[in-house]
């Protein structure tokens, strides 16, 4: 059981080894009987990737669900931000990185020629480790992909800005900054900022890889409190090494290790009862 005490026999002798506790899962999470009724927004079939001839993803398999929160965990390196920089292709901007298999989209295979990667990258939008506002007004930020993927009037462009900073929780604080740079506000804004930008363009799925890693504690706790509202009218995947926070704001989990998805499941699931026990041992922190 997770967060108990176990005997740890390995060297011949017995003694009691003390695991983690268990992690707090929220309660409105989904639950198996939820999976198979739900819509995938994205399925994932025999995913391999290569840095060159570096194999760093293998055979992935996972459906990405709609309107939820999924979850990446796993140790540094083990391939977390790899998997979603796949899903919209943000790879080839890199020379000698490739990926085979299929990630099914919108009914297509978006890993094939011919895919329309300018409009991938907008249905599913990417929130970064860092908080990366462009090198414009805050109004401007917001605008950029309206402005690059729609005609719109002055008013309408106005009026969409507006939306975006009030679905990201920013509108109020940057109201009458609207002309000052996006980089002179905070980091926790910024990083709202930056989500405000992803969403103005209205996107299917958006893509966080580790979105709260470089900003403070309450700036972190906004980000999960807009998550939470975001997911009635978006998908989410986020890379996280922070268990709590997977617990926290997710619905599903997956437990990735060397490139490979070792369990997929539940939130509730993995947290509380693991099938497989390296998923345990990462969880309770006795691994290595």
């Amino acid at each position: 059981m997770v967060g108990s005490k176990v005997k740890d026999s390995t060297d011949g002798a017995r003694r009691d080894v003390l695991v983690a506790p268990p992690v707090e899962v929220a309660a409105a999470h989904a639950t198996d009987d939820d999976f198979d009724a739900l819509e995938s927004v994205i399925s994932v079939r025999g995913l391999d990737f290569f840095y060159g001839k570096e194999q760093a993803l293998f055979d992935n398999d996972v459906d990405i669900k709609r309107n939820r929160v999924t979850a990446i965990i796993g140790p540094s390196g083990c391939g977390k931000s790899t998997h979603i920089r796949t899903y919209n292709r943000i790879y080839e901007l890199y020379r000698d990185h490739r990926a085979t298999g299929e990630i099914v989209f919108d009914g297509k295979n978006i890993l094939v020629p011919g895919t329309d990667v300018l409009d991938l990258r907008r249905r599913m939008g990417m929130i970064f480790q860092k908080p990366s506002p462009f090198p414009m007004s805050v109004f401007d930020n917001v605008a950029y992909g309206l402005r690059q993927h729609y005609k719109l009037s002055r008013s309408e462009l106005a009026d969409r800005v507006e939306d975006a900073l009030r679905r990201s929780a920013l509108w109020d604080e940057v109201k009458h900054k609207l002309g000052e740079p996006g980089i002179a506000l905070s980091g926790g804004q910024q990083q709202r900022l930056c989500i405000a930008r992803c969403i103005a363009t209205e996107p299917d799925v958006v893509l966080m890889d580790e979105p709260a890693s470089a900003i403070d504690p309450v700036a972190t706790a906004k980000i999960e409190e807009l998550m939470e509202s975001l997911k009635k009218n978006y998908t989410i995947v986020i890379v996280t090494h922070n268990m709590q926070q997977a617990a926290r704001v997710s619905d599903y989990t997956a437990f990735f290790y060397e490139g490979r998805i070792v369990e997929f499941g539940p939130t509730t699931q993995i947290f509380s009862n693991p099938r497989e026990k390296q998923t345990e041992d990462y969880i309770t922190g006795r691994f290595s």
